[in-house]
């Protein structure tokens, strides 16, 4: 049997009679077999791209190990660099004016921190203020949720165990609002070290921003072309975001607290305020001031009015926003709202409050990113086929 690859040693001499059975000896061809033993080609891709989601696995667990420990220290410069891409363009205008950019820096940082101070002694100083009076209003909502219950049939214990968790729902989301940001930091020595590393480097930002953004272009490993596009798409998603994020939290600020005092809820003042300030974290922002907005309202006006108060929301966080948002962000973030959704929970899950704030400005960078490289990709390829066409033939003269 004569098999390809394969060559009997000594098959084609005769054997003389009488002489002794050699035995045969297999010799294969390696270059026919090659191909034999080797995975397929759609196997072989399978397994990269096992290992390559496996080093992304073992580079986000890094990451988050590293941002874990370095937490007092990361965190802070990450505030600071998202707030110098917002403020930059005062520095810069500034600077456009004949002030040196160390001292544009200066003045903005000076300015930022003063409103930082108002917004904080605002929002902490107007719920304490008023804490006897919103506990008091929350216990009446609760009262009412409870009748409800009991009038719709269920159980007397039932119905009085959801209202005393709605009480202590609301009473430990109101501490959340006036004590978290301190009891989230142990002690006044972390507390100290974080806003000095975020002013610190907020000021280094904005003073030497140029430069930095310069120095990385040059030390990404890639052309400074496109190290400049996905710097710069970085730093406009970023800006166009969280400078819309302001527009649409002050909108949602003035719409919600006109209706408060145009209902007559003594609260008008706190529940903007609250409204402002939640608006920075998405989807749960929004939930949480509608909330604290329509329980006021319930146990302080009774029904018809929360029932108009939570109509209002919807308004102030649907319809009026998809309004608003547009023109508050110079362009839109061009990703599909559900697709937001999944990134924004998705990093939130992983890196907590950093990636439930910043993944919707990240994704949305990665895609303008792509589109940009994409375009510069076409146009150049169009250049190199306009070259080697050559320059065109002449039209013959007539006449």
């Amino acid at each position: 049997m004569n098999i390809p690859g394969f060559r009997h040693k000594g098959e084609d001499s005769p054997q003389p009679d009488g002489a002794e059975e050699q035995h045969h000896v297999l010799q294969v061809d390696v270059e026919q077999l090659a191909d034999v033993f080797s995975a397929p080609r759609w196997l072989r891709n399978l397994g990269l791209a096992s290992w390559l989601l496996v080093g992304v696995a073992a580079l986000l667990g890094g990451l988050m190990l590293l941002v874990g420990a370095t937490s007092a220290i990361t965190q802070p410069v990450l505030a600071a660099f998202v707030v110098a891409c917002v403020a930059s363009p005062l520095v810069g205008w500034l600077q456009r004016h004949r002030v040196p950019r160390a001292a544009g820096a200066a003045i903005v940082l000076l300015g930022l921190i003063a409103i930082a101070i108002l917004v904080i002694v605002l929002v902490i100083g107007g719920i304490t203020s008023q804490s006897d009076e919103i506990g008091s209003t929350a216990t009446n909502a609760s009262d009412k949720v409870q009748s409800w219950l009991t009038d719709a049939g269920v159980g007397e214990s039932g119905a009085s165990s959801a209202g005393d968790t709605a009480e202590n729902d609301t009473a430990a989301g109101l501490s959340t609002l006036i004590h978290g940001i301190v009891n989230g930091i142990e002690g006044l020595a972390s507390l100290a070290l974080g806003l000095s590393f975020a002013a610190l480097s907020l000021f280094f930002l904005l003073a030497g921003g140029p430069s930095m953004r310069a120095w990385v272009n040059r030390h990404m490993g890639i052309e400074e072309p496109i190290a400049e596009t996905i710097t710069g798409n970085v730093i406009v998603s970023l800006r166009r975001y969280f400078g819309g994020v302001t527009i649409v939290a002050a909108f949602n600020a003035v719409v919600v607290g006109i209706g408060a005092i145009a209902l007559g809820v003594p609260l008008a003042g706190t529940i903007a305020l609250v409204s402002f300030v939640t608006a920075y974290i998405p989807y749960i922002g929004a939930f949480v001031a509608g909330g604290f907005a329509v329980v006021l309202t319930l146990g302080s006006e009774g029904t018809t009015d929360a029932i108009i108060m939570l109509v209002i929301v919807l308004l102030a966080n649907g319809l009026l926003q998809n309004i608003l948002q547009p023109i508050a962000f110079g362009a839109t973030l061009g990703l599909n709202p559900l697709v937001v959704l999944i990134v924004t929970v998705g990093a939130g899950a992983l890196f907590g409050m950093v990636g439930l704030v910043l993944a919707a400005p990240l994704t949305s960078a990665a895609v303008h990113i792509s589109a940009d490289l994409a375009r510069a990709k076409a146009a150049a390829a169009a250049d190199a086929a306009v070259d080697a066409a050559g320059p065109p033939e002449p039209e013959p003269a007539t006449g």
